[in-house]
């Protein structure tokens, strides 16, 4: 059985460390984390969370209206291929349309392009890199 539900901030953690963070040196707790606005979603496959975001209130200059920012998205090594990432964005964008949010955005990975763009976010601006590598922002539009 899949389920995808609210998690706490700690909950994340560990996937954040070991998909996103390891050997980098970048800190898997975010700013912004505990605000009352954030909150963050798993994918639970039987008992096991195997898919995380967090969702931040924070405006992105180049677009109008009110948005949110997709952070530390992450899906195992095990769960990588099963929807699981498509299936916590679909749950994500159902919750902020109901916050009449317009915009959902973030940073996306180079090597996660493909899978932004088959859930219709677009790139917007330059690539940059940090210290996780190469980078978009890209966004995609929550109320229509």
């Amino acid at each position: 059985m899949v389920l995808v539900k609210r998690i706490k901030a700690e909950e994340t953690y560990f996937l954040r460390k070991e998909i996103l963070r390891k050997n980098i040196d970048l800190p898997y707790e975010f700013e912004g984390d505990l605000d009352k606005t954030t909150f963050h979603l798993g994918v639970y496959e039987e008992d096991t969370l195997v898919c995380i975001g967090t969702f931040m209130k924070n405006n992105l200059e180049d677009l109008k209206g009110n948005h949110y920012q997709l952070r530390g998205m992450a899906t195992s090594i095990e769960g990588r291929g099963k929807g699981f990432g498509k299936l916590l964005l679909g749950f994500a964008t159902n919750e902020l349309e109901k916050q009449k949010i317009d915009f959902l955005w973030c940073n996306a990975r180079e090597v996660a392009l493909k899978f932004y763009e088959k859930n219709n976010f677009e790139i917007i601006g330059e690539k940059f890199i940090n210290k996780a590598g190469p980078h978009f922002k890209m966004y995609k539009s929550i109320t229509k």
